[in-house]
Parts: C-alpha cells; sequence; structure tokens
C-alpha cells in the first residue's frame, strides 16, 4: 500500500504486509545506490505488526516507479547469487563425486 500525496509524487511511503527487516534492508540499500534516490529508509511499526514501512523520496521522479525499479534491481541481485551458489554447489559435487 503507498501512502503519499497527489501534489508530491516524488516522496512516498509504501507499507508492506507479511514482511520485515529480510526484505527491508536489502531494499533500502539498494535504493540508496540509485543516485535518484534523495531518503530511503525502514521501520517497523511495532514488533507485533508483521508489516514494513519503506520511505523514498526522489530527486523529482514518481516515488512509485523508483521503488519499483530498485525492487527488480533486488531480484536481479537474487537470481544473480542464486545461480552462483548453485554452480558452485555442482562444482563441489562433481569434485566431491557425492
Amino acid at each position: 500500500m503507498e501512502h503519499g500525496t497527489v501534489e508530491d509524487s516524488s516522496a512516498s511511503t509504501f507499507s508492506i504486509a507479511e514482511e520485515e527487516h529480510t526484505l527491508a534492508n536489502p531494499a533500502r540499500f539498494v535504493l540508496n545506490q540509485d543516485p535518484r534516490v534523495a531518503f530511503c529508509g525502514y521501520s517497523i511499526p511495532h514488533p507485533a505488526d508483521n508489516k514494513v514501512n519503506i520511505r523514498v523520496q526522489t530527486t523529482g521522479d514518481p516515488a512509485i516507479d523508483v521503488f519499483k525499479d530498485g525492487l527488480q534491481d533486488l531480484i536481479v541481485m537474487c537470481q544473480h547469487v542464486r545461480g552462483t551458489f548453485d554452480n558452485a554447489v555442482v562444482d563441489f559435487r562433481s569434485k566431491v563425486g557425492t
């Protein structure tokens, strides 16, 4: 769910249910690498709430677009890590003979 104003699309807070630090911290990291991002941070409103709020403020681009791009970049990074890990497992097993 996006929380923002109609007048200023360059700043929004995105609430994501059923998520925690595992998604929020890498998303914050990736978004802060984007030169279009002026600020990105996250909070978990309460330990009993199973949701995370990610705040994105940009240099002018719509925050929703920058947020989606950042999450797509994170997906690509995760796919690369998974592929590298899977290849290492195959190499290891072929050397050990398991």
